[in-house]
């Protein structure tokens, strides 16, 4: 199965923040192969900041079964081990961050649970995601 991976980062090094949560999954999926995409920058979506998006997606080709709901909680661990700063002011809007780590989507796996949605729900909204999805090989009509 391949696990689909965006990462961002508009705080900070934001290079040297990327390929922490990247070298982090690859230890933590070792030994499954991990590929990469291009870099995209972008301004913020969904609020307002002076502050530019680096977008990184990669592709896990995990071996056998993959439950996303460990696969979700370990890139939820990975992101909080490098940043634990939450993505979200106190009013509910989006901040900047030093790291951002989203599961996009899984094969063509389709969930959608209070916890979590596969494929991600507004990945198709989001150039950030879908330039680098384009790079991995993802059929991006999936995420309609």
């Amino acid at each position: 199965m391949t696990i689909y991976v965006n990462i961002g980062s508009n705080q900070g090094d934001r290079h040297a923040l990327i390929e922490q949560a990247v070298a982090l999954i690859v230890s933590h999926w070792s030994p499954s192969p991990v590929r990469r995409s291009r870099y995209v920058e972008s301004e913020p979506w969904g609020y307002d900041s002076p502050n530019k998006f680096l977008n990184l997606g990669i592709a896990i080709d995990a071996e056998g079964a993959v439950d996303p709901f460990d696969t979700l909680h370990s890139l939820q661990a990975i992101e909080h081990s490098i940043s634990p700063t939450p993505h979200r002011n106190p009013d509910g809007t989006y901040a900047d961050r030093l790291i951002d780590i989203d599961l996009i989507a899984i094969d063509n796996l389709r969930i959608d649970t209070p916890v979590l949605t596969l494929p991600h729900p507004r990945a198709h909204l989001r150039p950030f995601v879908t330039i680098p999805l384009s790079d991995l090989g993802f059929p991006l009509s999936f995420l309609c």
